[in-house]
């Protein structure tokens, strides 16, 4: 017998038919001798439509009063859900209990819709199981010091469920979602997309971060900070598929760097759309420059992405960096009237927001020369050019122009060998199985 977290996505959660065959998934994990701890989303559109409702209400700008109230509003949505997925486990015959995070509980910091986990107490979740009872947990939220609601930002439900797994010491954390694993890349972009069977904790907290959106990168930084076992799965596969092949299918993220995880130079293609280039010209070429720029965009809590600080010429420089797009306007004030001030006479801002960031991920680039080299010559062939670059051990990352990023994303994938590898499983349509 084993203890399984089961994490379900808002589409997964969309419909009551789809909670009906989630409780029946979940009910034959348990007939089988699993106990099973069940952290769902709040039905597919659901938070959008409560913060619609908030925002017809709320005043231009955002009080931390008001934040803490879009969190209380915000928190419904898991709660609903988990509530009828207890419903629907007991119409079952599945004796089960919802728990918001608060009644657990979920312990964060007063950060809200972006707070943060600081403790979960898994005393409660053991009584209910060893009761025989499905547990089910609200994720995406918890509970301050000063007993205030709070939620952990969108893709929150998954970080929930990997902390949830290991406040418990799950044996492994299953992340059903609308896709059946990770792939190579966005099938939508290269329909030849492979499904990776595997891929390693390190590959998919770099594809997490530089665009894949199978799973968010909070989740994944805690499953490895405690070693939490990750499955990404399809919850649209019959609810009554045979529990061992279910148990195998999908992707399994692994601290494991097996021999066929090294023959693979690259494993996957990840890319942004929504990225902006800020460039401050004629700066002095002086120690500190950097942060003398970087500190007051830091101080408006903007995450900064890719960094280039050019050769000096004449005591000058000058220095660029990427910033998501939701964040241009505020970067561009930031700079116009914080940092431009102190640079002196000649200092100026130029900016781009026609970019994209594509980026080749792999545990393989640790062993390999000449990787780099090679995507940079497979764009150079499509003619298309480099703006940036940000290197790590086991990914490169280029800017480029956004009208190429699909031309980019079909050479490279191509280039290295990702349309059909031997350590990766093609993926069947659903009139295949």
């Amino acid at each position: 017998m084993a203890l399984i977290v089961h994490k379900y996505g808002g589409t997964s959660m969309g419909t009551t038919e789809r909670i009906r065959n989630v409780a029946k998934r979940v009910a034959k994990w348990v007939r089988a001798g699993h106990q099973v701890v069940v952290v769902p989303s709040a039905m597919s559109g659901e938070t959008n439509r409560l913060l619609a409702l908030a925002a017809e209400l709320e005043p231009a700008e955002r009080s931390t009063a008001t934040r803490r109230e879009l969190d209380a509003l915000a928190a419904t949505g898991e709660q609903a859900s988990s509530a009828l997925l207890a419903i629907a486990l007991q119409a079952e015959g599945q004796p089960a209990i919802s728990f918001t995070g608060w009644q657990v509980p979920v312990r964060t910091d007063s950060s809200y819709m972006k707070a943060r986990i600081e403790s979960i107490d898994g005393q409660r979740i053991h009584q209910e199981l060893a009761a025989g009872r499905v547990v089910i947990v609200t994720g995406f939220q918890g509970i301050d010091e000063q007993g205030h609601i709070t939620t952990l930002g969108r893709g929150g439900s998954d970080t929930s469920a990997v902390a949830i797994a290991a406040a418990i010491q799950a044996d492994e954390c299953l992340i059903y979602t609308d896709v059946d694993g990770v792939y190579t890349t966005d099938p939508r972009v290269v329909p030849n997309a492979q499904r990776l069977k595997t891929i390693s904790f390190e590959e998919m907290l770099e594809l997490a971060s530089l665009g894949s959106k199978v799973l968010q990168i909070r989740s994944v930084e805690f499953a490895g900070k405690y070693r939490v076992p990750l499955r990404v799965l399809s919850s649209f596969t019959p609810w009554d598929i045979d529990l061992a092949e279910e148990a195998r299918s999908g992707t399994l993220i692994t601290f494991e760097e097996d021999e066929k995880m090294e023959k693979a130079v690259v494993s996957g293609i990840a890319f942004t759309r929504d990225e902006a280039k800020i460039s401050v010209l004629g700066v002095p070429d002086t120690p500190g420059i950097a942060y003398t720029i970087l500190g007051p965009v830091a101080d408006a809590n903007i995450d900064v992405d890719v960094i280039i600080q050019n050769l000096s010429k004449e005591g000058k420089t000058d220095f660029s960096f990427t910033v998501s797009r939701a964040d241009y306007d505020r970067v561009v004030k930031v700079i116009n009237e914080t940092v431009l001030p102190k640079l002196g006479e000649g200092a100026s801002l130029s900016s781009n927001t026609q970019i994209s960031k594509v980026s080749i991920v792999g545990i393989g680039m640790k062993s390999h020369a000449g990787v780099a080299s090679t995507m940079f010559h497979t764009l150079s062939k499509e003619g298309i050019n480099i703006q940036m670059i940000s290197t790590s051990e086991i990914k490169t990352s280029v800017v480029i122009d956004e009208k190429y990023v699909e031309l980019a994303v079909r050479s490279l994938h191509t280039a290295f060998g990702l349309d059909g590898q031997s350590h990766i499983e093609v993926p069947k349509r659903n009139d295949e199985k």
